[in-house]
């Protein structure tokens, strides 16, 4: 078989890590970033929402356009496994499909050529992983699948429920990790406080804290994707108590009226949810991300003027909006009263203007601060700036830091390290930073 990748993965960090298993058993391959010159193209396609599968499947049938004569043309991941079926009669310019569990299994079906779907979902146990993006930071996968029955979400129906990868597994894959240069690692899942609960464990991301502190090497560490009902003051003040554990909580509420909490299913009303971000919010050098869904089945404009009144006042540092997506085989779906496009475009509109000055009022009041920060290389805009991240700050998502000076002309700036520095101004929505000196 000919010997050049090209490789896509869409969608979320979770489907990341799936992608980097799938690279790390095709090391035989030579990556190209050119899909026309490649032997074999791999989509790993996201499932979630009208727009991720929108995405995918342009992506695939774009990239077949202009692939070369006796390529394999994948499609893996969510959309995959999600509408097997459907897709395989409709896309006939695929020529190996396969969903979510044989990502390990990747080498063998293209040998094959054949399409596989196996029963369970691939659960990262071991395998060897090419990790993208970084040289010092990595995701760990804490499980697949999810208990949850979120009124919105179709997840479940193709992940299954919840399935925990085991402690020692978690740890092992680190400590590879740690050898191979780095030390800032996001863990996550669909609903990453759940951790463990499958094996009767209530508090399983206290124990992931624990065993990940006992690792020589790792200096940083945040968990993503919390969730209210299986979040406890417990495991807060267990994050907070950390050395390595940011006080980073990411936990999507959906929406803060008691009613819209109901019909979405989200387990926990809005007093509960408030006392849980409060809470988070009063920690010393908290972060605190959330998301919120516009345009749910029987929305009303108050329900809809509440959520926007709490975005505004409660001082997130970051907002995700999403548009609600009309999903089969979710509860929403069989919903009498949706919401029109037009309407949920608004809103969407409406809350995303709010959700960027949260960002820019969050941004402003780093100004004058001291923290620490790793440089990433480059920025791409001038020369002389560097790219930095806050190291509280989850990669790519939370912001850009340009460090243009330092207090010392003899600091040597080297990428993929970690510096004390003070942030000295904001450019557009970009902070500026002066580094002090380098961290131990």
């Amino acid at each position: 078989m000919s010997n050049k990748l090209h490789i896509v993965s869409l969608g979320c960090t979770k489907n990341l890590v799936d992608t980097e298993v799938m690279m790390g058993k095709l090391q035989n391959f030579e990556l190209t970033d050119n899909n026309e010159e490649a032997d074999v193209i791999i989509v790993n396609t996201c499932g979630f929402i009208d727009a991720a599968k929108e995405e995918s499947i342009n992506t695939v049938l774009s990239l077949h356009d202009a692939r070369k004569e006796d390529s394999l043309l994948v499609m893996a991941g969510c959309l995959s496994e999600r509408y097997q079926d459907d897709l395989m009669t409709q896309i006939p310019e695929v020529d190996i499909f396969t969903g979510v569990g044989d990502y390990d299994k990747i080498d063998e079906l293209l040998v094959e050529k054949k399409s596989r779907f196996s029963d369970e979902v691939f659960l990262i146990d071991g395998a060897e992983r090419v990790v993208t993006g970084s040289t010092y930071h990595a995701y760990i996968k804490l499980s697949e699948g999810c208990n949850q029955t979120c009124s919105f979400c179709a997840i479940p129906s193709f992940k299954g429920k919840l399935n925990s990868r085991n402690l020692d597994s978690i740890a092992k894959e680190v400590e590879g990790l740690v050898k191979k240069g780095y030390f800032d690692f996001s863990f996550v899942s669909q609903d990453s406080s759940s951790y463990l609960r499958d094996q009767n464990i209530k508090d399983g991301l206290s124990l992931l804290i624990q065993r990940i502190e006992l690792i020589e090497g790792v200096k940083s560490a945040r968990i993503l994707y919390l969730y209210p009902s299986t979040t406890s003051i417990t495991l807060l003040k267990n994050i907070a108590k950390s050395d390595i554990f940011h006080n980073y909580f990411d936990m999507p509420i959906q929406h803060i009226n008691d009613d819209m909490l109901r019909m979405m299913k989200r387990g926990f009303g809005k007093d509960k949810t408030i006392e849980l971000l409060e809470f988070m919010r009063d920690l010393p050098n908290s972060f605190v991300r959330t998301s919120f869904i516009v345009g749910h089945p029987n929305e009303t404009p108050e329900m809809f003027e509440e959520m926007c009144a709490f975005a505004s006042s409660f001082g997130f540092d970051r907002i995700n909006v999403f548009s609600y997506s009309d999903e089969e085989t979710t509860p929403a779906f069989e919903y009498e009263m949706k919401i029109d496009d037009e309407t949920r475009a608004e809103r969407a509109q409406i809350l995303g203007d709010i959700a960027t000055g949260a960002r820019k009022k969050s941004l402003k009041a780093e100004i004058g601060q001291e923290c620490e920060l790793v440089i990433d290389g480059e920025s791409d805009e001038h020369e002389f700036l560097l790219s930095a991240r806050k190291l509280i700050w989850a990669p790519e998502i939370d912001g850009e830091i340009y460090v243009n000076d330092r207090t010392d002309d003899s600091i040597e700036l080297e990428f993929a390290k970690i510096y004390k520095a003070k942030i000295t101004d904001i450019v557009g929505d970009i902070l500026t930073a002066t580094v002090d000196n380098a961290t131990k």
